[in-house]
């Protein structure tokens, strides 16, 4: 297959999946994305991809290297100016080559335009590689303005008194801060980031290929969006309820909840519109014709799954760990297809280079995959492992397997059943357990990290970007 020049690679920070209309529906109802439908009927849609490590950074970590983070030797960080986040939250490694290092060494023109706050804290290295790169700040605890302080009125109307703590003031007191003075759609955060991008491709015509990395933290908690869009899911003038509790949601008012995913959906409805407008503007520059565009998320979010909501790692859940990827190629190969190989971050480099004809100058953990499905192939590998904290979720065509590193604490799935999550059958399919757990640890390549498995030992959850509980099933 002959190769186009050009590469576009947008990622949206807590995106699910099942939010995507090629995908289907959220438990709650459809969410309205026409222009990633559009790009679906023009590109492959991948039904089965997964994390290689989560969340936030060993994600970024993955797909700007191709390399596994899993299972995070020397991953341990404590790096000043940024908070303790889970196993494997650090940046590149130095001896490894990033993605935009490899393709502007073969000519490429680069750039990167995110705003994800974390790539870009003391200590950390994401732009490596970029001819260009801009960072959007302002997203959730960003210090981006220290006034003018928020009145009790602005924080009451924000946070339901029954969620309310000090923790939760101080974060969303600086998250207002940071958006005073915003007037316009095109003020908010996803906007911004896509109008920028679209303006890169403009301004950068002239170059004889190029590799952009859009990186939006929309649709992220917290879910503050222009009231037309929440009213697109609900038009009531209840309470409002923008952030993600890390909690149970059981006891929550229905009307609540309501209104949060109401919010989460009108967000990601946002960020379709301005995808759009990038997505427009390729058409009408005529990069289509010539540019590979691929769109895909670092995770999901759960918002009432199961009666929590935040991003679970153990028990590891779809609504977290199923992501999308939707891959348009220039010469319309593929168009409105599906393919259902095993996939993971990892895998997206490895395919990039590929289809730039260029050979890395190390050998990449990832795989490409897009000739794979093209050729009708099912089959990349047999399972995925998907490593975060000190727990483990290994995936293969029949289980989904959550266990600790030290192999206690499982939580064992059989996709095959109409519910696979109404019960856990590691108990009765200790041989299953067994089998898969040796994988995973096939795949750390010389075993666990001291300290990982000294957390495995003393805690009872797998930390992210907060304390997420084990229940039991």
């Amino acid at each position: 297959m002959a190769t186009g020049k050009n590469i576009v690679l947008v990622i949206f920070d807590s995106l699910r999946k099942d939010c995507i209309g090629v995908y289907g529906s959220p438990p709650w109802g459809k969410v309205r994305t026409p222009y990633l439908d559009a790009l679906a009927s023009e590109s492959v849609a991948f039904n089965r991809v997964y994390p290689e490590a989560l969340p936030t950074l060993p994600v970024r970590r993955g797909i700007y290297t191709g390399q596994n983070v899993y299972p995070f030797h020397n991953g341990d960080f404590r790096l000043k100016g940024d908070f303790t986040g889970a196993p494997g939250w650090g940046p590149i490694r130095e001896d490894q080559d990033t993605l935009s290092e490899i393709l502007r060494e073969n000519g490429y023109r680069t750039c990167l335009i995110a705003n994800v706050y974390h790539m870009f804290k003391p200590s950390k290295n994401f732009w490596r590689g970029f001819d260009q790169w801009m960072f959007l700040r302002g997203q959730e605890g960003d210090p981006q303005r220290s006034g003018p302080e928020i009145s009790p009125e602005e924080i009451d109307r924000w946070i339901p008194q029954e969620l309310m703590s000090e923790r939760r003031v101080n974060f969303i007191r600086q998250c207002l801060k940071n958006m005073h003075g915003r007037l316009h759609e095109e003020d908010y955060f996803n906007a911004r980031v896509l109008i920028e991008a679209a303006r890169w491709l403009e301004e950068n015509r002239d170059a004889d290929r190029f590799f952009l990395c859009v990186e939006s933290f929309d649709p992220h908690e917290p879910w503050f969006v222009p009231e037309h869009y929440r009213r697109m899911y609900d038009d009531s003038d209840g309470r409002e309820q923008v952030m993600s509790c890390y909690d149970e949601t059981t006891s929550w008012p229905p009307e609540l909840l309501h209104r949060t995913r109401a919010n989460y959906s009108g967000l990601v409805t946002m960020c379709d519109r301005w995808f759009g407008h990038l997505y427009e503007t390729m058409r009408s520059l005529g990069l289509l014709d010539n540019t590979l565009l691929i769109v895909t998320s670092d995770h999901g979010h759960s918002i009432g799954d199961e009666g929590y909501m935040g991003k679970q790692g153990y028990p590891s859940e779809p609504a977290v760990y199923d992501i999308p990827l939707i891959v348009r190629h220039p010469e319309g190969a593929g168009a409105g297809q599906a393919s259902d190989i095993l996939l993971q971050h990892t895998d997206i480099p490895a395919d990039i280079l590929a289809f730039a004809g260029i050979e890395p100058p190390q050998p990449l953990d990832g795989r490409p995959f897009l000739e794979v499905a093209l050729e009708g192939k099912r089959e990349l590998r047999d399972h995925v492992t998907v490593g975060w904290g000190s727990t483990i979720t290994i995936i293969d065509e029949r289980w989904w397997l959550n266990v600790k590193v030290d192999g206690t604490g499982a939580f064992l799935y059989d996709l095959k059943t109409p519910a696979p999550r109404e019960k856990n059958v590691a108990d009765d399919n200790q041989a299953v357990v067994q089998r898969l757990f040796r994988l995973a640890v096939d795949d750390a390549r010389g075993g666990f990290p001291d300290y990982l498995m000294e957390l495995a030992r003393t805690q009872t959850d797998a930390p992210g970007c907060s304390e997420l509980a084990a229940r039991p099933t």
